[in-house]
């Protein structure tokens, strides 16, 4: 949700029938009409129904429902559908948090259409994106929305320490928490910011490395884990530097942003809709890649934080329909991408769209760069991870576990813990 309001923010500008229309069509009945469910009005709402109109347009029989549904209630929903055996009470589409999608198929496998054979080239998205929905070799989700994680710096303050944005391209950690202390030293201003008992930026870490916490077979694997450990000493070393600061909450994390009170962050590119609501400091922000793990195998600078795709449920009236439209949309129109970005901020992971003209043009804000085109590239690049069944409990096992090594605790104790809080979780 968090990412909602703050992509909400740039989409401010968009027309009041954009935002409070839900319905493409009212009609109840006939074959060609599709139901979905999802969640904001100014983005997913949004794209889903320029996605209907696209479609529309060769097909004018086409209807399409777009029923405003909350993620919490889109969970609640389809749980107590396939609890039930009522499948039939789900519409034909919903839209579904990634970190959320395996557990879910998993979980209620009968409750989803497989979509491996619905001549949809899965190939024309970042491979990291698509296998959020890929279980057991089999597609079940089209993705949408793009979490690709970016380095964003003040190149004002990195310039009073004398360092350009190039100078924090391609680099490992080590490398970024030296650069780091000097412009703290300089300047005043640690490199990076984030809530405390938050486990996002540990997460990053380990997607950039295809690092998980769980081995195949979804069993928790945090104990002599090589990749956690090195995470976690890079974090505690972070603070223990001041390169990073921790806040108390989402608020104060954003002001430390908008308010100079750091020289970057790292994270999702959806938090570049809150930077930008800092009008004042258009034109000196930039982007790159994050950061790199030293000696860890498989180390990479990209990763992933959030995100979302489309399934087709086992209560959908037409799955051809489904799956002709989410073909013809939002996974194969470059048209449909262009149209979303400038209201909503909705960046594909599709990969035809980053060569787009709409997607290679330079960014004022960020100070002249094509943004959106280097975004989409850094999602072909981004290591796939296994997420798991139990990815959100193992994430607040991490989170305690890193709270508990910056006040001192002994690093493979409190990894020995969040393994086993995670075991007994699953009973």
């Amino acid at each position: 949700m968090k990412r909602r309001v703050l992509v909400s923010l740039l989409a401010a500008s968009m027309t009041a029938s954009m935002v409070a229309g839900t319905v493409v069509s009212a009609d109840e009945g006939g074959d060609n009409k599709l139901t979905v469910w999802c969640w904001d009005p100014a983005f997913n709402i949004y794209a889903m129904e320029e996605a209907g109109n696209i479609y529309k347009a060769d097909h004018p029989d086409f209807e399409l429902e777009v029923v405003e549904t909350p993620w919490a209630d889109v969970q609640t929903k389809l749980t107590t559908a396939a609890t039930s055996n009522d499948l039939e009470s789900l519409p034909d589409i919903i839209l579904m948090q990634d970190n959320a999608f395996q557990k879910n198929t998993l979980t209620y496998p009968e409750a989803f259409v497989a979509l491996t054979d619905s001549g949809i080239d899965f190939s024309s998205f970042a491979e990291a994106k698509t296998a959020y929905s890929v279980v057991d070799g089999v597609n079940y989700g089209v993705p949408f929305d793009n979490g690709t994680v970016v380095a964003a710096y003040r190149t004002d303050i990195l310039e009073e320490a004398g360092y350009t944005v190039d100078d924090f391209t391609d680099i490992t950690w080590d490398e970024y928490i030296e650069k780091g202390q000097d412009i703290l030293e300089k300047t005043g201003k640690p490199l990076l910011s984030c809530q405390a008992g938050e486990s996002d930026v540990i997460m990053m870490m380990m997607q950039s490395a295809g690092a998980s916490l769980f081995d195949e077979e979804g069993n928790p694997a945090m104990v002599d884990n090589e990749a956690l450990k090195k995470v976690m000493e890079t974090y505690k070393t972070l603070k223990e530097t001041g390169v990073l600061t921790e806040v108390n909450d989402w608020d104060q994390y954003v002001s430390s942003l908008t308010g100079s009170t750091v020289a970057g962050t790292i994270n999702g590119c959806w938090i570049l809709a809150s930077i930008q609501t800092a009008e004042d400091q258009s034109g000196s922000w930039a982007i790159t890649n994050m950061p790199s793990l030293v000696d860890v195998e498989g180390a990479t600078n990209y990763s992933n934080n959030g995100g979302s795709s489309w399934a087709v449920t086992a209560g959908c009236k037409n799955t051809e329909l489904a799956f002709d439209f989410l073909k013809s949309t939002f996974a194969g129109s470059v048209e449909l991408y262009e149209t979303i970005l400038p209201s909503s901020g909705a960046l594909a992971t599709y990969l035809p769209a980053a060569e787009s003209d709409v997607y290679a043009e330079p960014q004022e804000f960020f100070g002249g760069q094509a943004i959106y085109s280097l975004i989409t590239d850094f999602a072909s690049k981004t290591p796939s991870n296994n997420t798991g069944v139990y990815y959100y409990e193992a994430r607040d096992a991490v989170a305690t576990a890193i709270t508990n090594v910056v006040g001192g605790a002994d690093i493979d104790s409190e990894i020995q813990v969040a393994q086993e809080t995670v075991e007994f979780q699953m009973g």
